[in-house]
């Protein structure tokens, strides 16, 4: 028999059974999805339920009853919320929908009488019971930071949705009321109270009713947040550091990222024998690690095997930025996973470096005129510092941010200054002739974390805005003409992403697409540090190391790069709290020897 035969055969018995088990989550939450965008055009639009397409809505889970126009809100916002949640495998996404649909067919059969509308409640629900164990996702780490952020969301899109409903009935309105005074009848509305705004007939019940349950939906889904019991977000916990520190002592040496696993707003998981460990955090649903795991390489698969997982527990999207090459053959190896090339890591060694020679020659010129200029430079280790000079640094790092949001994730630590970071490096400039200010004569700042026994990696480079350019390149030479004296004979530099497409679009002969590439890359240059942190790098005349990005599947690309923008800072979803709201790290101050205030309470 022919190899077409069978296949053709194989084709008619999947479309018999239907879809695959694996695809009834995604096939569930969009009919969810789409149900619920029905319901919400049926309560908003008055023609809407005159038109053909309302026919078939009114037969939908949601619009029953009175008060149509109300309950179709309801249910639509609550069916669209439960369509991401049954899309993700969510259990209690599962659990709320196999309780609404069974009231929505009942509803459908007291009130209207309707058994089209009864069977698809039905048809909705049979999937979902019959493929239950396909939802067992858990729930994401919460804290009841996101009650607010539900309230303000829910409210702003109540309120528009709530604009939209007033607006429905332009020839039932009595006279023609502001913008202000419809905007105050929807807010008036939302907490049950008459507005300012009259309609004829019964169209006011209708709007009223309608605006009053997009005010509940708010309450309710707000209150819920707030009292449900709470899972704190991601922490790396003591005991966590603990562990990672001493993984990191033994094989430290081999990730220039490694010490920034020590940033604690990261969970962990390790590997079963405890020798290896994988970092992360969850950013919109991605469960997103950097660099490599740390520990012994031998214990790698086993947490990752960890890691992996708990994505699948969670129904998370597996991710790892900056991995390198080592990194990515294991992580694709053990999972199945595919790597991408990201940039390149700008690495110098101490022992190449010298300002001798015409490669050289604008460095060079740039830091001899900011010497004459009086600026001078000190590298120290944190503890070398006193406490003063370390509140002072802290402080001045702090303000001169330029941001209200702390930028990094996969190659900054997030603080300065720490009890426990005692072996970072601190390269300051100062200007002895200036005018004091408010933190002296201190004018920049480059902050390093330890790369094993023999290396840094730069972690923050901070200035003071009114000192002369070029402060960055003096502390950066400052810092590598003083590496020998603390035994330093690596220094990682800042990441270059997309380096080689940048490299290679610039020279003679690069083909039109790779041209195009680079124009693309130099475009958004003007809101990304890309072009500029490569051309930045290569002044030292570093050599390259690969990065890369592991990911599941390349849809997943666009939501994993959105991601790991959230986690680097550069974008905010929502508004930020004023800074003396925020919640501040603790700092674990030493008290003598370099032994934190923890330490020296246990002993």
């Amino acid at each position: 028999m022919s190899g077409g035969v069978p296949t053709r055969f194989t084709s008619v018995r999947r479309v018999l059974r239907g879809p695959r088990p694996e695809n009834v989550p995604l096939l569930v939450g969009r009919a969810c999805a789409l149900v619920g965008l029905l319901d919400i055009a049926a309560g908003v639009f008055p023609r809407f339920r005159h038109s053909r397409m309302h026919a078939v809505a009114e037969v939908l889970p949601g619009a029953f009853g009175p008060f149509a126009a109300a309950l179709s809100l309801s249910a639509g916002v609550l069916l669209l919320l439960l369509a991401h949640g049954l899309k993700r495998r969510k259990r209690r996404a599962w659990r709320a929908a196999v309780a609404l649909l069974p009231l929505g067919a009942v509803a459908q059969f007291t009130y209207r009488h309707s058994l089209a509308g009864v069977l698809i409640s039905l048809a909705l629900l049979a999937p979902l019971l019959r493929h239950r164990d396909q939802f067992a996702a858990l729930p994401d780490p919460r804290s009841r930071w996101r009650a607010l952020a539900n309230f303000v969301l829910m409210g702003a899109g109540s309120l528009a949705l709530g604009l939209l409903v007033v607006n429905a009935h332009p020839h039932r309105m009595v006279g023609d009321p502001s913008l202000a005074d419809r905007l105050t009848h929807v807010l008036y509305g939302l907490f049950g109270v008459e507005g300012p705004v009259d309609y004829r007939g019964n169209t006011s019940w209708t709007v009223a009713f309608s605006l009053g349950a997009l005010g509940l939906l708010t309450a309710i889904t707000t209150v819920y947040l707030a009292f449900r019991p709470e899972h704190p977000a991601a922490r790396l916990t003591e005991d966590d550091e603990v562990k990672l520190r001493a993984l990191l002592a033994k094989h430290g040496g081999r990730d220039s990222l490694g010490h920034f696993a020590l940033r604690r707003d990261k969970a962990v998981v390790f590997s079963p024998s405890g020798k290896a460990a994988v970092t992360y955090r969850v950013v919109s649903g991605v469960m997103l690690a950097s660099g490599d795991p740390i520990g012994d390489v031998e214990a790698w698969p086993g947490a990752i095997e960890r890691f992996m997982d708990e994505a699948r527990a969670h129904s998370w999207t597996p991710a790892v930025m900056g991995c390198s090459e080592t990194g990515g053959e294991v992580w694709t190896r053990e999972t199945g996973l595919d790597a991408l090339e990201l940039g390149d890591e700008a690495v110098v060694d101490v022992a190449d470096f010298s300002l001798a020679g015409r490669a050289m020659r604008n460095v060079r010129q740039m830091v001899k005129r900011i010497e004459r200029a009086g600026y001078e430079t000190r590298v120290r280790r944190v503890a070398d510092l006193g406490a003063t000079e370390l509140d002072r640094i802290r402080r001045a790092a702090d303000d001169w941010r330029g941001t209200d949001t702390e930028r990094g994730f996969s190659m900054a630590l997030g603080r300065i200054g720490d009890g426990a970071d005692q072996d970072c490096l601190i390269a300051t400039a100062h200007k002895q002739d200036a005018e004091p200010g408010e933190y002296g004569d201190l004018k920049a700042i480059l902050h390093f974390v330890p790369w094993g026994t023999d290396g840094v990696s730069l972690d923050l480079m901070r200035r003071d805005r009114a000192a002369d350019p070029g402060m960055n390149e003096l502390l950066i030479v400052a810092a590598l003409q003083a590496a020998p004296k603390f035994g330093i004979e690596r220094v990682s530099l800042n990441f270059a992403m997309f380096r080689a497409a940048l490299a290679r679009g610039e020279k003679i002969g690069a083909g039109p697409v790779l041209r195009a590439w680079r124009g693309l890359l130099v475009f958004l240059s003007r809101w990304f540090q890309i072009e500029s942190l490569y051309k930045f790098n290569a002044k030292f005349r570093p050599r390259w190391e690969p990065r890369f990005v592991v990911y599941r599947a390349s849809a997943d690309l666009p939501r994993i790069g959105f991601a790991a923008m959230q986690a680097e800072g550069f974008v905010t979803l929502g508004l930020p709290l004023p800074r003396f709201l925020r919640r501040r790290t603790p700092v674990r101050r030493p008290c003598a020897h370099g032994v934190t205030e923890r330490e020296a309470r246990a002993a």
